[in-house]
């Protein structure tokens, strides 16, 4: 077991956090400033310029090994150093979800004209994409349960289905809907279930609402569709009737890293700007970080962090060696960890902070919003715990007494 990163990849983590100074972060308040000004699902037009600087300088598609030359060992550190600005830089570096989980699976499924119109133009950061899963009134975290119909019909498929949460949405780049439904209801459990491709503008898509998370709407939204008759040619399907829950399977291994990592980003941003506040905060004569329970909060919040970062770096490890298959306990793991110690972490400095924690004029409240939502998506904590749960119940101890 060797977490050592390559001189590639320290070289990448170093030009990261350069454009990240000189770049990113600089960017943060004009992104702000234009949603505010153009609303919350309008395009700020730093983000392309973000994107030149960052082809410029290679950052790009790092997500896929076989473009960037990183293993998703060496990529993980990358992300959490994204994630100090989550909203901005993973798009800046065409590393954003749901797009890296969407150009994986055309990547591995897609047929060559598929590969053509979509994910082409997905690598080179022109057009955003969505994935429809998850339904309003069934339990989505079993992806069995979904109610959406895929029917064929001569030489199309018929969709009809409500979806929701779908990211991306919100944002007119996003231009490729894949979307999963039961082309055979009758079929084994896991074989009922398929993907399709569905262009946005397709005849009977309705975008009918975005949906804010803790009262925030991000640029690229939150939304809900519903589809109603919807027609596209039997080419639009992503491998064979059936092969949905594969394709799902096989889609949010190396995702849950990135999201993770970037969870440990936003964790360690909140922690320098509580080191900050506590050292240039006087309270009853004496700065913050004199007293011992602001130490504590500082203290637990390195320990939690480290041990995050360590236990996703092993999932990561395992998936470079023996694929997402075999590292299935350890990514539900780092799914359950991480966005719990972002949480707490990023809490401690709102406590630090005070009143202007809460508020917008600091990154905190838009932080603790974000690390909340990642406890729930890809599959609830829940539904993580069970699977370790599972695992560990299974296993023959070398001693018990």
């Amino acid at each position: 077991m060797d977490f050592a990163l390559s001189a590639k990849a320290q070289e990448t983590c170093e030009d990261m956090w350069d454009f990240m100074r000189s770049h990113v972060f600089p960017s943060e308040p004009v992104w702000d400033a234009h949603l505010a000004e153009h609303g919350a699902h309008s395009t700020p037009p730093v983000i392309e310029d973000l994107k030149a600087e960052a082809r410029r300088r290679g950052l790009w598609n790092l997500f896929l090994p076989k473009l960037s030359g990183l293993s998703n060992l060496e990529y993980a550190a990358v992300a959490e150093i994204s994630g100090w600005s989550p909203v901005i830089a993973p798009e800046a570096i065409n590393c954003q979800a749901p797009d890296t989980g969407n150009m994986e699976t055309l990547e591995l499924f897609a047929t060559p004209e598929q590969r053509e119109r979509w994910l082409d133009p997905l690598l080179a950061g022109t057009i955003r994409s969505a994935f429809a899963m998850t339904e309003p009134d069934v339990a989505s975290s079993d992806a069995t349960n979904i109610t959406t119909s895929i029917t064929r019909d001569g030489d199309d498929y018929v969709i009809n289905g409500r979806k929701w949460w779908i990211t991306g949405v919100a944002d007119r780049r996003c231009e490729i809907f894949i979307v999963m439904g039961k082309t055979n209801p009758d079929a084994e459990t896991h074989r009922q279930q398929s993907m399709i491709l569905v262009p946005r503008d397709t005849a009977g898509v309705t975008v009918e609402r975005h949906l804010p998370v803790f009262g925030f709407q991000d640029q690229h939204g939150h939304s809900e569709i519903t589809f109603d008759d919807v027609r596209v040619p039997v080419t639009s399907l992503l491998a064979d009737e059936g092969d949905g829950f594969t394709i799902a399977q096989a889609r949010l291994g190396p995702g849950r890293i990135h999201h993770a990592m970037r969870a440990i980003g936003m964790a360690e941003r909140a922690l320098a700007l509580m080191v900050d506040r506590a050292k240039n905060r006087v309270a009853f004569g004496k700065h913050l970080s004199e007293y011992a329970n602001v130490q504590d909060m500082i203290a637990d919040s390195r320990i939690e962090i480290d041990q995050a970062r360590l236990l996703v770096y092993n999932a990561a490890w395992l998936i470079d060696k023996h694929g997402a298959k075999g590292a299935r306990t350890e990514i539900s793991e780092i799914k359950v960890a991480a966005p719990a110690v972002a949480i707490g972490v990023i809490d401690r400095a709102i406590e630090v902070f005070g009143a202007m924690g809460v508020s917008n004029d600091t990154v905190l409240a838009g932080l603790y919003a974000w690390a909340r939502a990642l406890r729930v998506v890809d599959g609830p904590d829940a539904v993580h715990r069970r699977t370790i749960a599972r695992r560990e119940l299974k296993k023959s101890p070398p001693f018990i007494g």
